[in-house]
């Protein structure tokens, strides 16, 4: 008996292995005959797959590639008797009705093309469970109406199919935007779970531009839905429109709408504040978080919300600012809960009031109360800070340097690198700091990454050449007294680089790049002491010596903002908008030129 176990045993052990070796083999042939097939060697091909194809009948792979050999090679009466063939022994299989009537329109029998089509699309009718592959195969010919009607029809037959995703998909390919939205909206009015999917695709043709005629159909659409029948996702869909366009005020009614009708997640509100603070929308965002203080029990988000409106406070100069810190630490005290508020508290002293040295006790009292290393961080990085602007810069890379020891790979132990490169750069260790800027140009946060390479950038543009000293030290000398609030002592640094060397009539120094940079800092300082004329003179002066337009385009916009929201002089600022329409088509400032320009003339937007 024993013996029989063991013949059998090894009877079925040679057979799977045999059936191993025979799957390897036509792998391998399989991958022979699609070279030859991408090199347009189709006769060879031709051979290979009719050997693969009659040993496998049944995969439609080889089926494809054997057809498409036979048009290749003008050989339609096989293709069209072998299709033939296989339609007669498998008359369900009614997706052979489009290889047929492709091969028929490659002969340009339009006729009897059109003929097998409709078979393939009519067929639907008794076995709709084809329409995935019917409808891929008249898209993979391009047949693009053919595949629309097809998907329609397995709809119309089976109510539980729906197919408006690929639909939608194709009609995006025609450009037919409007029934690309509607057949995505029709996808999550039958699948709320496909909400996500439609929001990604759909961003490939949304802007934040509000007057792209993309943006315009999507709207439309959505409103069209919502009045014809509401339901929540309208309302997020809308909200998320109107966030890509930057409309974060539209946006937060939206979200408000949905928080009446879902009564205690607030959680979108606050993501929404938080990206209309980025982009400096500060009021949208104060709203936002205003809504949040009002309406939650919790607080922890009454602390979140109240931290968001300290920044808010800060960034719009509010002289209730202070008061308004005292305010949040009787509401909600000093404790590991609102350690994030005492770091923004010391941030305020040193970098507006001028009171690094309070800073530094607030900072001190806060560490007592950190219960991690991530808040044990977040603390001395703002300490660290305050020690540069004190001038004791070996005090702070030490906070630094711990910060990476105890943080490695987080995103704050790279804020500490930057950190540290910065301090170096201030210092005039501009070796150190290009090692350290090296690193971060990689970073995964692309804040970060971006300061780094704008500053890996500063250094080595402007690198003393054989000794020659290029202004470097100096430029670097006066970043440091503008970030220590000494504005004057900046300025008066930046006066020696112009005084020193030669002056060509534009106020520039011939050959060196540095002089752009200087002047940019010059305009930034100016522009802190309200000197608006003088900083425009500065931009000025950039233009004048940028032969090949570099910088042009950041000059005009930074034209147009100061003289739109420091001088109100709306003419001027419209003639610098219109500069970037027109002449920097491709400049990154074009949209938020265009609208601005359209509301200062006084367009419906």
């Amino acid at each position: 008996m024993k013996n029989l176990f063991l013949i059998i045993f090894l009877i079925i052990s040679n057979f799977s292995f045999g059936q191993e070796l025979q799957m390897e083999d036509d792998q391998n042939t399989f991958f022979l005959a699609e070279t030859y097939y991408r090199q347009g060697e189709y006769e060879k091909a031709t051979q290979i797959y009719k050997k693969l194809y009659d040993k496998s009948s049944f995969n439609t792979t080889y089926l494809t590639r054997l057809i498409s050999c036979y048009q290749e090679t003008d050989k339609f009466s096989i293709a069209e008797n072998l299709l033939k063939e296989r339609i007669e022994k498998n008359p369900t299989q009614t997706f052979l009705y489009v290889y047929l009537g492709y091969n028929f329109e490659k002969q340009q029998r339009n006729e009897l093309a059109k003929t097998n089509y409709e078979k393939a699309i009519n067929s639907l009718n008794e076995n709709a469970s084809y329409a995935g592959i019917i409808g891929r195969l008249f898209k993979n010919y391009n047949l693009l109406n053919y595949a629309i009607l097809a998907y329609e029809k397995a709809m119309e037959t089976n109510e539980n199919a729906d197919y408006n995703f690929q639909i939608a998909q194709i009609y995006g390919e025609q450009g037919e935007y409007k029934q690309m939205f509607e057949s995505y909206i029709n996808l999550v009015d039958k699948n709320e779970s496909y909400l996500n999917l439609v929001q990604r695709f759909a961003s490939k043709y949304i802007t934040d531009d509000p007057e792209s005629d993309t943006n315009i159909l999507f709207r439309k659409t959505l409103l069209r839905k919502a009045a014809s029948n509401p339901k929540n996702e309208w309302n997020i869909l809308l909200s998320w429109l109107f966030a890509q366009q930057k409309d974060y005020g539209k946006a937060l009614i939206q979200e408000k709408a949905l928080y009446q009708r879902n009564s205690g997640d607030l959680e979108e509100i606050y993501d929404l504040g938080k990206i209309a603070f980025q982009n400096k929308d500060y009021q949208a965002a104060k709203d936002c978080f205003t809504f949040i203080d009002e309406k939650s029990a919790l607080k922890e988000e009454k602390i979140d919300a109240n931290l968001y409106l300290a920044k808010i406070a800060i960034a719009t100069k509010n002289p209730e600012t202070e008061i308004l810190f005292q305010n949040l630490f009787t509401e909600f005290g000093k404790s590991q809960q609102t350690i994030e508020l005492q770091v923004e508290y010391a941030d305020f002293l040193t970098f507006t009031k001028n009171e690094p040295l309070q800073a530094s006790s607030v900072l001190e009292e806060a560490l007592t109360f950190a219960q991690s290393k991530f808040d044990e961080g977040r603390i001395k990085l703002k300490l660290g800070e305050v020690l540069v602007f004190r001038g004791l810069f070996n005090k702070a890379l030490i906070y630094f340097s711990q910060i990476q020891t105890q943080l490695k790979g987080s995103e704050i132990a790279q804020q500490a690198r930057f950190k540290v490169a910065q301090t170096s750069y201030f210092k005039g260790d501009f070796e150190w700091a290009k090692a350290q800027l090296k690193v971060l140009k990689g970073s995964t946060t692309q804040l970060i990454a971006n300061d780094a390479v704008d500053l890996f950038l500063r250094i080595t543009d402007n690198e003393p050449v054989d000794s020659i000293p290029s202004g470097l030290k100096q430029l670097a000398k006066a970043e440091l007294f503008a970030y220590q609030n000494k504005n004057e002592d900046a300025l008066e640094e930046l006066s020696t680089l112009f005084s020193s060397k030669e002056i060509l009539p534009n106020g520039l120094v011939p050959g060196e790049v540095i002089y752009d940079d200087v002047l940019f800092l010059q305009a930034k300082l100016y522009i802190k002491q309200e000197k608006y004329d003088e900083a425009i003179l500065c931009y000025a002066k950039i233009v004048a010596a940028d032969n090949q337009g570099f910088l042009t385009d950041d000059v005009y916009y930074a034209m147009a903002e100061l003289y739109h929201y420091n001088l109100n002089d709306f003419e001027k600022a419209k003639e610098y908008y219109q500069k970037i329409i027109f002449e920097h088509p491709s400049s990154i400032y074009l949209v938020d030129a265009r609208k601005k320009y359209r509301k200062l003339r006084g367009d419906t937007i």
